[in-house]
């Protein structure tokens, strides 16, 4: 079940939104949560992106098709399909930034297990293989080289410590509950846990939050 599911028992006319609509929702989710947790979430594999992408590319090509038009009344709707058009753009290129920002900080940890790397769509693979690839070869050139075979490695863990910087899983994220739920949390001095209700917001360590998003009882906001 995922979060299409939650919201389509919560309002039973989630399926009469025109498809259009509900992708523009799917995005901004996508955008939020993606913005706000603190590790790479996985790519959606329900062709949402490349939807998007064909939307966008039709409205260029209207745009195009309208400009030079002197009708007042087609101008508007140049400026309206314009303003759309650059708001798809931007939830976009947002998206994309913020999951390529979190790539280049631990991009070692998302290559490091054949899970981690299935979060990651294959332009996302194929750029983060290439930049570790150019990284160590950098490092060889500036230091590594000069440092014995056995200590040029990027990724040991001798002594039970990893040099892999991986992402902190205790940060805080505020969720909406999307159904009622007994939620358990791990704090400072003390665990607790409490029953939420549907629309309930609550605060949470990544970690404690993650089961919930994954599962489609809550939405990160």
């Amino acid at each position: 079940m995922d979060i299409d599911d939650i919201l389509r028992e919560v309002d039973p006319t989630f399926d009469s939104i025109p498809e259009d609509t509900q992708d523009l929702q799917s995005l901004t989710r996508a955008w939020v949560a993606e913005r706000s947790s603190p590790e790479l979430l996985d790519w959606p594999n329900d062709g949402l992106f490349e939807r998007i992408n064909e939307r966008i590319k039709r409205q260029i090509e209207k745009v195009e098709e309208m400009t030079g038009d002197m009708d007042p009344k087609t101008n508007f709707a140049l400026i309206v399909i314009q303003t759309e058009l650059e708001r798809y753009k931007y939830l976009v290129r947002s998206y994309l930034r913020a999951r390529i920002a979190k790539i280049d900080k631990h991009t070692l940890h998302y290559l490091s297990s054949a899970t981690l790397r299935a979060r990651l769509s294959q332009p996302e693979l194929a750029y983060a293989t290439r930049h570790q690839a150019l990284l160590h070869n950098h490092y060889l050139s500036s230091f590594l080289s000069s440092f014995p075979q056995p200590l040029q490695n990027l990724n040991d863990t001798a002594g039970n410590i990893s040099m892999i910087d991986a992402p902190d899983l205790d940060t805080a994220v505020f969720i909406r509950l999307l159904r009622d739920t007994l939620v358990e949390g791990r704090g400072t001095d003390a665990d607790g846990e409490m029953d939420c209700k549907n629309g309930d917001i609550i605060i949470l360590r990544w970690s404690d939050a993650r089961k919930f998003v994954d599962s489609g009882l809550a939405e990160i906001v």
